[in-house]
């Protein structure tokens, strides 16, 4: 019976035990399987030839050490035949793209183990639009039980043979992100997507803030190739934090006073599931699930800038990105009514900022980026950023809101990004000012985010290229009034910060200062992902 018009269940087999189809995937489209460039001549070693049902044709199939490749067989017709040369063009998909194979095999519900053979079915990576990646299969289908097995080993060979590919993952999961959504998220995308690709996991549940960063200061990492956390930016961050932690306990670092860190030994995968997902949003260009996941599957792996944050010469914590003043009141206000929704607590906050905007009386010292390769290439190599040769500049004044960050800082109401000038890692951070203006001249600022017009393009506003900065308050009351807003200061005497979504309450001066290239993150070229 022709496999298209079975009535029977139908699943894929590896080594005759059934496995549910976790997720509803599509066909390969044919269009995404072609390209100008098919028909060169590709010098590439042929590992097997055969004969498979693909779609509704018979086809002459090709698998090299790059491709597979396949043409429909259709019978012998006269030379320069336009529409027999378009029937049989040739298509193929590339081997990297594929992440699991598996025997399909037609099932009855009376057969629990075993079924019919039916072919080998191959599951697919595949690049869409916006920068998001889908999950696709192609069946090869031919009825002989020796033709299939000698195929399939090969494929299972070919998938084993990708280094950057993670065989065992440990998972931090936030059930609190997000209406409590991110349980929901992994158990029902992302962990069928795991197993399909043949992943072991490991699942600890996060139960309060600083679990993450408790649990891997101790746990036993050795057997995982990678760690993964399912939330927000503030789990996101917290461990990204803790895995940096790690890594200089390990090399026998003091961890309280870091000048030169050294990189996390296991590459982080973030799994969006929170409210804003900006640093999943900038590392993937969207904050989809399912392309978050699949990077992961592929192990695309990407270096990445990390900062860090200390003050009077102790470490605060590692980060990507910070706001101070606007920011950080905004995030302070929102942290005290928790009990509302995130997009509710968060327009809360923002107005009731608005409603008492005030300036910080500020001085602000900061190192402009040097981009001459023999500066770069010492400081990649992990000498002090400063010398006696850095000429660090200073501005002081009445700022409304002082953002430094590392990242783009992609996210639903900057889809530009906060930073749309700056990339994961190219060793600068961009510091963005805001001097003390009217109210709704700061409003203005504030919507040309959500907007394709230039934020900065305000005379109020500078912008700045930087390797490190020193951001000193000139005042002690943490620019709140007591009488006034009581109920809205953090701690006394402290400045509240926000720092990758996370609340970071300083009473003196913070210091920032970059690290090229520290972390590891699954994810995708920037050159393709950020929008532009």
């Amino acid at each position: 019976m022709p496999w298209r018009r079975r009535r029977n269940r139908v699943s894929a087999l590896e080594g005759g035990r059934e496995e549910e189809a976790p997720l509803e995937v599509a066909a390969v489209p044919s269009a995404l399987l072609t390209s100008p460039q098919q028909t060169e001549a590709v010098a590439e070693r042929i590992l097997l030839r055969g004969i498979f049902e693909i779609g509704r044709d018979s086809c002459d199939v090709v698998l090299s050490e790059r491709a597979l490749r396949w043409r429909p067989i259709q019978p012998e017709r006269p030379a320069g035949d336009s529409k027999y040369d378009l029937l049989c063009k040739e298509e193929f998909i590339e081997l990297k793209d594929i992440f699991s194979v598996k025997l399909k095999r037609r099932c009855s519900v009376k057969q629990q183990r075993s079924g019919t053979l039916l072919g080998i079915t191959l599951f697919i990576c595949l690049k869409k639009e916006q920068n998001k990646l889908k999950n696709s299969t192609l069946d090869l289908i031919n009825l002989s039980e020796d033709h299939c097995d000698v195929w399939f080993r090969q494929f299972k060979k070919i998938l084993a043979g990708f280094p950057n590919r993670p065989k065992s993952l440990k998972i931090l999961l936030n059930p609190q992100s997000h209406k409590k959504e991110a349980t929901q998220v992994y158990y029902e995308k992302v962990e069928p997507l795991l197993k399909l690709a043949g992943i072991k996991t490991d699942v600890t549940i996060m139960e309060y803030e600083g679990h993450a960063l408790s649990l891997l200061k101790e746990c036993e990492l050795q057997g995982f190739d990678g760690v993964v956390c399912v939330g927000g930016d503030g789990s996101a961050s917290e461990v990204a934090h803790a895995l940096l932690l790690r890594a200089q306990k390990n090399a026998g670092m003091e961890t309280d006073r870091i000048l030169t860190p050294v990189r996390a030994q296991l590459p982080l995968g973030l799994i969006p599931a929170g409210s804003t997902n900006v640093l999943a949003h900038s590392l993937h260009g969207v904050p989809h699930v399912i392309t978050a996941t699949l990077h992961i599957i592929m192990g695309h792996v990407q270096l990445v800038d990390v900062c860090t944050f200390s003050t009077a010469g102790k470490l605060l914590r590692f980060g990507f990105s910070a706001m101070f003043g606007f920011g950080g009141r905004t995030l302070a206000l929102a942290e005290k009514y928790r009990w509302m929704s995130p997009n509710q607590r968060r327009d809360f906050a923002v107005v009731k900022a608005l409603a008492k905007l005030k300036a910080e009386d500020c001085e602000i010292s900061f190192l402009p980026f040097n981009s001459s390769d023999d500066v770069q290439e010492r400081r990649a190599q992990g000498s002090p950023k400063s010398d006696c040769n850095d000429q660090w500049q200073m501005i002081q004044g009445q700022f409304l809101n002082v953002s430094i960050m590392a990242i783009p800082c992609l996210c639903s109401v900057a889809p530009r990004g906060l930073a749309p000038n700056t990339r994961l890692n190219n060793g600068s951070m961009a510091l963005i000012i805001a001097r003390n203006t009217s109210r709704p001249e700061f409003i203005k600022h504030l919507k040309r985010y959500a907007s394709v017009k230039n934020q900065f393009n305000f005379p109020f506003v500078e912008t700045y290229t930087v390797e490190e900065v020193k951001v000193h308050p000139r005042n002690n009351t943490g620019g709140y009034n007591p009488e006034e807003e009581e109920e809205e200061t953090a701690s006394e005497n402290c400045f509240p910060w926000n720092v990758d979504g996370d609340l970071m309450e300083v009473a003196s001066e913070v210091h920032i200062r970059l690290h090229p290239r520290l972390i590891s993150l699954y994810g995708g070229s920037m050159e393709e992902m950020i929008p532009k």
